[in-house]
This record gives C-alpha cells, structure tokens and sequence, in this order.
C-alpha cells in the first residue's frame, strides 16, 4: 500500500526527542523484502510502530518490538529479541540507518496522570522480553484480530504492544483485543477511537543524520 500524499511537518531528530512525550506515536516505513511483506500482510500503509515513554529525568525512551536485539534494553539491561524498551534516540538511529526506514511522529494530545504512567509500567513489566513472532504466527494474530478474537499472551508484533500499552492507559476501548491493530492503524488514515478525549495530531517526518 502507497502513503497518501500530504503536505508534511518536517523536524529534526534532536528537536523531535526534545519534543515527544510519553503516548507518542513514532511510525516507521522501509523498503527491504520484510518491510513490503508485513505491508502486505497487514494491509497497511507503514510497518512498524513505537511508542514513546518519557519518565521523570529519564532520557525519551521506545517501546516497541523487534527481531534485532542490536541495542540495550533498558528494563532488562540485556540484549533481547521481541518486545523491547530502549533509549529512543538510538533506536530511531537503528530504524532510519541499518534498517533504511523513513521516520514519522505522532504527538499525543492528552494529559496523561500518573495512573496512567502507573499502568503503562505495569504493562511493560508484563510485556518486556515477550518473543516476536514468526511469520506465519503474525498473520495468524493478525487475523484473529479482524475477527474480534483475542491472540495467546506469549507473542507479541508491535502494534500490538503499543495498543495494549494504550489500552492499560484507557486510551483505547478493549472491546478490540490488541491484535486486533496493525502498525497502519496508528497512521492518520484510521480512526483509532481514542478514549479520554485524546486525539493524535499528524504524522511529522523526522529527518535523521
């Protein structure tokens, strides 16, 4: 699937990790076999999804999943394959140079409370180091998704995580179980329903070194 043309906001690495807050919606789009393949499975315009996590003193953190385990991840301190949290910055660095992504944010337009940071923590005490999974597996819990049907707890993609992040914040309704979203579904294209009066603002291209 081809991204509509738009008119895009344009930022700079440094000034989007200045700028991005917990709740934030980093999307990611490449070329390489995999990336048109999880494109083609899902139907969707991107393939791959983060959210940012951004605590206290904490430099802006990612939360996402992956199959590399190149960086730290910073709940663990061990190098992991599946579901991750690393230091922001760097993964971005990772998706737009080894992976030859194109970067976008998506700014949160919410105050989130304490509670919710509470529960996203939770979630990722729950989550970190949950395995990625296969190919064949993904389009098996993807389309148990579609059908309103809830996937097992022992895999995990990256849409996934993000919208099961989102619905521990009560962001998103859990009529729908998190494998219910692929990464194009946090694309402007689709309504996500977003809960507590949130909203997404528009994709901002993030210009990397």
């Amino acid at each position: 699937m081809t991204l509509p043309p738009r008119a895009e906001s344009r930022l700079t690495l440094d000034h989007a990790c200045e700028i991005t807050r917990t709740g934030d919606i980093w999307i990611f789009r490449g070329d390489s076999v995999a990336d048109h393949a999880i494109r083609l499975l899902t139907n969707a315009p991107v393939n791959h999804v983060g959210m940012a996590v951004v605590l206290d003193d904490m430099p802006p953190l990612m939360w996402h999943a992956e199959l590399g385990k190149g960086l730290l991840d910073v709940w663990t301190g061990q190098h992991q394959r599946g579901v991750q949290l690393h230091d922001l910055r760097e993964a971005v660095v990772q998706w737009t140079g080894r992976y030859e992504q194109e970067a976008w944010l998506r700014q949160l337009d919410v105050t989130v409370t304490k509670e919710m940071e509470d529960a996203l923590l939770r979630t990722i005490a729950r989550m970190d180091g949950t395995p990625f999974p296969s190919t064949a597996k993904l389009i098996g819990r993807v389309a148990r998704g579609k059908a309103r049907r809830v996937a097992g707890a022992e895999l995990a993609y990256c849409a996934e995580v993000v919208a099961a992040s989102y619905a521990a914040m009560g962001l998103l309704d859990s009529d729908r179980p998190a494998n219910y979203y692929d990464p194009g579904k946090f694309w402007s294209g689709d309504d996500l329903d977003l809960m507590r009066g949130a909203r997404l603002g528009a994709e901002i291209r993030v210009l990397t070194p």
